[in-house]
This record gives structure tokens, C-alpha cells and sequence, in this order.
């Protein structure tokens, strides 16, 4: 039996992208969307949704699913969904899985993740993260 694929949250807000530190990194991946497995009965929708309320407190709403991929680090089989913020901060809400939380600019992004987004996502941020003038 291989490991639950994983849905991750792309969440926007201000000209920001929420990304979320790995309390216990994983290779060279530290900084990543809010994401976690998908329980049975679930859509990657809902995983996104309900893995972002668990990890950061915030409730979000899924917008689309941006594709999938296996992870080229991690081997996982992962889900990006874009997610519109609809309330709540920004925390870390489970300290097991996270150690931080940071709203990140486009051009910031490359400090957070060197080996750069998987495209579709790349291109979704691209067109909501207008660079700041």
C-alpha cells in the first residue's frame, strides 16, 4: 500500500503566498504550502481546505486545482489547490508540524524554496502576485 497522496494549499492574500516550515524537514524541503494526506472519503479539495485549518488556524476556500505531481524530493503524489482566504491569522495552529508560518512576496519565493514551484503552481502565483511596485 503506497502513502496517501497529499493535497497542499496555495494561499493568496495581499500580494502574498502563504508558505508554512516543517517542524521536521524532509530532505531539503523545509518551506511548503500548508498540506497534508487525504483521508478516505475526501477531496483533495477538502484535504486542502481542512489540512490549512489545521495547520494555520486559517478557513479557507477552495477556488481550483491548479495539477498534480509526484514530488520530486518526497516521491509523494501531490495536489495543488488554489485557496482563497475567507477568515482568521495566520499561526502555527499544530506545532508537530510546523515551526513557522510567512506571508511571501513572488520575488521572495526563491529564499524559501531554492529549487524553485512546481510550473502550474509557478504560473498561478505569477498571475496573482503582481510584483509590488
Amino acid at each position: 500500500m503506497s502513502e496517501r497522496p497529499v493535497a497542499a494549499a496555495v494561499i493568496v492574500r495581499d500580494g502574498r503566498v502563504l508558505l508554512a516550515r516543517r517542524a521536521v524537514e524532509e530532505g531539503d524541503l523545509r518551506w511548503q504550502f500548508p498540506a497534508g494526506k487525504i483521508e478516505a472519503g475526501e477531496t483533495v479539495e477538502q484535504a486542502a481546505v481542512r489540512e490549512t485549518q489545521e495547520e494555520t488556524g486559517l478557513t479557507v476556500e477552495a477556488v481550483k486545482v491548479l495539477g498534480d505531481r509526484v514530488h520530486p524530493k518526497t516521491g509523494r503524489q501531490m495536489h495543488y489547490i488554489a485557496c482563497t482566504l475567507v477568515s482568521g491569522e495566520a499561526h502555527v495552529a499544530d506545532k508537530e508540524e510546523l515551526a513557522e508560518v510567512a506571508w511571501v512576496t513572488l520575488a521572495e519565493i526563491p529564499d524559501y524554496v531554492p529549487y524553485g514551484l512546481y510550473e502550474p503552481v509557478q504560473e498561478y502565483l505569477d498571475g496573482e502576485l503582481a510584483p509590488a511596485e
